[in-house]
Formats: C-alpha cells, structure tokens, sequence
C-alpha cells in the first residue's frame, strides 16, 4: 500500500492521472499523484496545508518523475518501492542515501499538517532521518517518501536532510560519464521530437558571447533564455488528443501554463545529453517571523527541473518566469561557526584551575559594566541638574552609537562588495544606489527584466540597462564586460540632477517598479494547477 502515490482527485472532466483534457480540482495540486496530466486547465483557490519549522528555506520536494507521456509524466519504477519498517521501540527511520557527497549541510525540518495531503511526505531534498508515527514507509527510486495512508490533518513528522551545498565552481567541472541506470531513464526523448528540441537548444547555446561547455553553464543559460523568451499564457487552449506538449510550447503557442516550462526544460536538457527530470512539491511558503514557522498553501506547489551531475548529486533550476532562477538552499554562514569550533576545542583542553581564573575574569567584567550601569542611573536622581547631565549623556551616546552603527553598516557594505567579482560589485552597487533613489528591483524580476523597465520609466535609464545586460552576459555567457566604461557611465549617472529628480517624483509607496510582464507577476502570485 505503501508503496504507490494514492492522490486525492477532485471533480472534474478529467482527473491528473489520466491523459484527457479537463478542469483541476480547484483545491489539489494535479501533480501528487504517479502519473500527471498536463492537459487540464484552471487554478486552485488558496489554502493553508502545510506548517514548516526549517533550519533553510527550501523546496520541500514531494515526487519526482522520470518518463515523459507527451502530455505529462509519470514515474515508470512506481511498483519498484523500497518499504522500511522501523523498530518497536522508535519512530526513527534511517533512510538509504544513494552515494556520498563531501559537501553537505544537516537541516532539521518539522512539518505539521493542516489541511489533508495524500499520502506522498514532502521533506527537502536527500533525506536521511524521518521521524514519523507508522510502522512502514516506502522511498521509490527516485527519492520521494510515501506513507501507507494520507497525511491527516494536525499530523507532524520530522525530517533531518543532508542538503548539498550549490557551489558554481565545483558543478562546473563535474563529470559528464553517466552510469548506466542514469542513462537509461533520464535521457529519454520521444523520437516525433528528438530531431526538433537537440538543434534548437544548440542554436540556443550558440548565442552565447562565449562557449558553454560544461553542463552546469549549459543548464544555467538554457534556464534563462527560456524564462526571458517564453511567457506564461494562462489561457492556453486545450491540446489536441495526439498533440505533443513540448512541441506546441516551443513552436506553437510561445509558452504555457508554469509548470509547462519546467518540462519543456526538461526535455531541452536531456536533447543534449543532460539528464534531467521533473519534480514536483511546495515552494518555501510565506515565513512568520512571529512563530518562525513557513506557511506553506496549495498554490505554493508547481514543478522544477531536476539535473544530475555526477559525484554531487541532483540540483534543481526554476525556468518559471517571475521566479528566482535558482530556488532556495543552504547557503554557507562561517561568521561565527569557526570560532565556535575554536571555542570548543580550546574548552576540551582547559584544565579546571584556568576555567576557573576565566570565570572569574568574566565575572570582573560584568560587574563593570553593571556599576557604571548604576552609577548613571543614580545621575537622574540628583536633581534637576542630574537630569540635565544624565539626558545630555543620553542624547550624546544615542548619537555616537547612531553615528557608529551607521560607519560600520557603510565599512561592511563595502568591504562584501569589494569581495565580489568586479561585475557582480557593480550591479550590486548599482541595485543598492537606486534603492535608495526609490527605484527597487522586485524580487521576482530577473536582472534583464528590470533594467528594461528602468529604461523605459526613467530618463537615463540607459546605463542602468546596459549594466544589468552586461551582468546577465557575464553571469550566464562568461563575457567579459567593459568595466571601465560601465563604472565611469554609473558614476555620471550618480552625479546626475536630473536623474535624482526624475526618481524623487517617482518615489511613493510602495517603491517597487512594476514587473514588465504584468502575466509573469500574475504566475508569482498564483500558480496555475494545471502546469
């Protein structure tokens, strides 16, 4: 039992399952189930379903798909689950990890159920702990986790995940010698479209100011040409019985539903000998700093593209106009885990006597501050005359505390941008300035997408175009760009009057310019079920 997708499906002319146009179930994601048709239209009406306590946002990955139908997916190894059963006495479940990446973070998740799921458990991706109340689960070969029964609501389970760290250099040189098993089931491209998708995905690498060699570059640029050249088309008609998805996305309609593009991706890749594959599950949610939960609702879920690069795993691209390029991870954070790690290897070595001569210093110390503490209060109790000396040293140490923290924000600023590639320092410094001007980047907007739309809102909005055009080349074309001409256009541009004026009138809440594809916004707001 355990071993199958078991998926709620609603009302409708045609369920997710099967390969027939119709309508989605307008409060379950189509995608949670072994097979999925891509063919239904429509949207879901938001709902809370998920609670998540994280270590890391991330993509809480719920199944994975590795045979494409034509119109959708479904996963060919579905009766190839592996069941595990845990001990009397534990609810832990010591999951099998394939391989052993070197770098790789612990993060701890909680989920809590809100609202009823199937039985599909969604966790971040290579899981290596689950803690959860059956006596059997099953994981399938592509790494997602099933219950025997559905998620009922109020039920919380724990997950400890070793979560690969993203690092652009490393992937770069990753191995392109595949193993057998990846061959056989992530390179697989029906043959009506094969001799279509490789020439165009060549023709499309072929822009590149410079060539895309390995095949982490090669993901990466083939993930933003379509986001920027492709739109979402939320009334899309219905395929034809015999139509092929991929083929009437690229060469038909000019888009999609969201999630077309994440198969669409797909395919591309593996055309070129990438191996890919379709995976579906939630975005992080909506973080309550408040409760430090990520709420999580059904229309968070919708698809990504997965890509295997040998000796470091799977690693997923988001093609979704409106979406980050690149979905959240672990990020390294070294500011204090180094002296951590000092600290306690100095205290396992301490003899007794000097931890007592440190605790006696510390304690020194404090009693310092807490009489200087007092002796100020004291200050106010004296009069009229103590009041006046004890306000002004207040207003004295509230300005130079001011006045520091502000010196320390700007030495900090700079010293991260000095850090960052010459380009990469530009840009950034370049985002920053025009913030405070009034003019804010909105997180959904790639870098091409806002510097057309500062050009054509603001006088001189040229050079902010150029510069961020320039970052895409060099960000996913490896083109070196004209530095020299780029900074000294951006220092005029600075030292503009007119400019400031210009970006002064337009300074009214919010700040944000608008995305310039008002149906790109749309797809960040709501994700269409029937992608």
């Amino acid at each position: 039992m355990c071993g199958k997708a078991q998926a709620r499906v609603g009302g409708g002319s045609a369920t997710s399952g099967s390969t027939a146009s119709g309508q989605v179930d307008d409060t379950f994601y189509y995608g949670f189930n072994s097979r999925i048709n891509q063919n239904l239209r429509g949207q879901m009406k938001p709902k809370i379903v998920l609670r998540v306590r994280s270590q890391a946002p991330g993509f809480w990955r719920v199944l994975a798909f590795d045979h494409y139908t034509g119109q959708g997916w479904e996963v060919s190894r579905n009766d190839h689950s592996l069941k595990l059963e845990r001990n009397n006495w534990s609810y832990q479940y010591f999951l099998p990890i394939p391989g052993s990446l070197t770098r790789t973070q612990e993060i701890v998740q909680t989920y809590t159920v809100v609202s009823e799921l199937p039985n599909l458990i969604p966790a971040l991706y290579r899981a290596e702990r689950l803690f959860f109340p059956t006596r059997q689960i099953a994981i399938d070969p592509e790494g997602s986790l099933r219950a025997p029964i559905g998620l009922s609501e109020d039920l919380t389970y724990t997950v400890i995940s070793r979560v690969p760290y993203r690092d652009r250099q490393v992937l770069r040189q990753a191995p392109t010698t595949y193993s057998e098993s990846i061959q056989r089931y992530y390179l697989e491209v029906p043959s009506a479209i094969a001799q279509k998708l490789r020439p165009l995905a060549e023709a499309w690498l072929a822009k590149s100011p410079q060539p895309l060699t390995s095949p982490y570059e090669q993901a990466l640029y083939l993930t933003q040409y379509l986001k920027q050249h492709y739109t979402v088309q939320p009334e899309l008609p219905f395929l034809a019985a015999q139509q092929d998805l991929v083929d009437a996305f690229l060469f038909q309609f000019q888009g999609g539903y969201p999630d077309h593009f994440s198969t669409v991706l797909t395919l591309l890749l593996r055309s070129i000998e990438i191996p890919a594959r379709l995976v579906v599950g939630f975005g992080a949610g909506q973080f309550n700093p408040f409760t430090g939960f990520y709420v999580v609702r059904n229309t968070d879920a919708y698809a990504l593209t997965e890509v295997y690069f040998p000796q470091n795993g799977w690693f997923t691209f988001d093609p979704i106009p409106g979406h980050d390029l690149l979905p959240p991870s672990v990020e390294e954070n070294a500011t204090f885990g180094i002296l951590r790690q000092f600290w306690n290897w100095v205290a396992g070595w301490i003899p007794s006597p000097v931890s007592g001569w440190i605790a006696q210093v510390v304690g020194g110390i404090a009693g310092w501050i807490f009489g200087l503490i007092t002796g100020f209060l004291l200050l106010f109790t004296r009069g009229w005359v103590g009041i006046i000396v004890g306000s002004l040293v207040v207003v004295t140490l509230s300005f130079a505390g001011w006045l520091g923290w502000n010196q320390w924000q700007n030495w900090r600023y700079h010293r991260w941008l000095s850090q960052l590639p010459p380009m990469e320092g530009l840009y950034q410094q370049m985002l920053g300035w025009l913030d405070r001007q009034g003019i804010r980047k909105h997180p959904a907007q790639t870098p091409g997408e806002f510097g057309h739309t500062v050009q054509a809102s603001v006088p001189q909005g040229k050079v902010v175009n150029d510069i961020a055009q320039a970052y895409v080349r060099w960000r996913y074309g490896s083109l070196t760009p004209p530095l020299g001409d780029l900074k000294q256009r951006f220092r005029n541009l600075q030292r503009s009057r007119r400019f400031k004026a210009q970006s002064q009138r337009r300074r009214s809440p919010p700040a944000s310019l608008p995305s310039p594809n008002s149906v790109a916004d749309a797809a960040k707001r709501v994700v269409y079920s029937g992608t």
